[in-house]
């Protein structure tokens, strides 16, 4: 562990935690404000830090020790998080928010789980040159898919974008690159992408090079408690294929 990156407690500088703090098992919403609804579903939880944009809350289900932190916007926060939550004993990740849909056959309730990413967004590349793949693990991906049908909620499994400007998103033409902005959108849309956030890319580029797993379920304005129950439902699974494995 390199101790520069220790606050004066030797937590983890941004985050506030130690070892035994969290599970393996953290669900990664952007907003604070959704960690005490996730942790709610928890059979039983507890709150353990709260630093900057960054809110954990630990907890069981069904036994499982798990946690739930905060990541804040965008993908530079959302890679602290995971380097620092990696550090004290995560390894197996879920982001949990809120994206705009893509295409016009995803409909208001519907999910989106990402099975990988573009990378538009500039923290990654402080990682890895723009030809890696933003991956999500095919394990946590799998686990998503079958808790959103044991739990009939229609999803869509696929490519997600993750950007780095919310504004450059939804008011293009108010921006200096407003025409390249919009025809990047349109490319896009036209290749399939299901969904606009702003965090996944790093998650799973992180998580692909740390050797952690990492997986992405997105609420297209829907009940956020639906989807957290199907996050929190692809936990049990994930935990009942280690136990078999």
């Amino acid at each position: 562990m390199i101790e520069v990156f220790l606050n004066a407690k030797n937590n983890q500088y941004h985050v506030d935690l130690k070892e035994g703090d969290v599970g393996k098992y953290v669900f990664l919403p952007g907003d604070p404000g959704r960690v005490e609804l996730i942790a709610s579903l928890f059979d039983e939880s507890w709150a353990v830090a709260e630093n900057r944009e960054y809110k954990t809350y630990t907890g069981t289900i069904d036994g499982i020790k798990v946690s739930v932190c905060s990541t804040g916007i965008g993908s530079p926060s959302a890679a602290i998080a995971v380097e620092e939550l990696s550090r004290v004993g995560a390894d197996t990740f879920i982001r949990i928010g809120t994206a705009g849909p893509m295409q016009d056959y995803i409909k208001k309730g519907d999910v989106v789980i990402g099975t990988s990413a573009i990378r538009d967004e500039g923290t990654t590349r402080q990682y890895m040159p723009l030809e890696f793949p933003a991956v999500a693990d095919i394990s946590v991906t799998n686990a998503l898919c079958e808790a959103a049908k044991k739990l009939n909620k229609t999803y869509h499994a696929g490519i997600i974008q993750s950007k780095d400007s919310f504004y450059g998103e939804v008011e293009p033409e108010t921006m200096p690159l407003a025409a390249t902005l919009k025809e990047r959108w349109q490319c896009w849309v036209a290749g399939g992408a299901l969904a606009s956030e702003m965090e996944a890319a790093a998650i799973y580029v992180i998580s692909s090079i740390r050797k952690l797993k990492a997986g992405c379920i997105l609420n297209m304005k829907g009940s956020m408690e639906e989807t957290i129950k199907v996050g929190l439902e692809a936990i049990r699974i994930l935990e009942k294929q280690s136990k078999e494995s």
